[in-house]
């Protein structure tokens, strides 16, 4: 399972995958990514951008995808993912079973950090 940790607010997600989803602040494209939990820590499974610019441009194997270009990343399992929220862009959105809901419903609006990690 995974939890996002904002300070003492731990929000389980009651989800072994879901997709992180942003706007990139200088380019305003959708951004989204696929994670799932594993005894390994957190895997990301593909990325998705629907277009490019300001350090975006998808790798030499990304493959156009229903007007996004996609692949699968060359990370390592991460222990943990940190996010930040600046407040100039939109927030980040969490999709699980293809149901998307803002940051601030799984943690405070204000919270940041907000640290995305495997469950205990």
């Amino acid at each position: 399972m995974i939890c996002l940790v904002a300070g003492k607010v731990v929000a389980p997600l009651m989800a072994g995958a879901m997709t992180l989803a942003w706007t990139h602040s200088v380019e305003k494209i959708a951004w989204e990514e696929d994670w799932r939990a594993t005894p390994a820590g957190l895997e990301l499974v593909e990325a998705r951008v629907k277009g490019s610019g300001a350090g975006m441009e998808p790798p030499p194997d990304a493959r156009l995808v229903n007007g996004a270009w996609a692949w699968k990343p060359k990370l390592p399992p991460q222990a943990e993912v940190v996010m930040r929220r600046s407040g100039a862009t939109a927030d980040w959105r969490i999709c699980i079973e293809g149901q998307c809901r803002p940051m601030e419903a799984y943690v405070p609006p204000q919270a940041d950090p907000i640290v995305m990690r495997t469950c205990p």
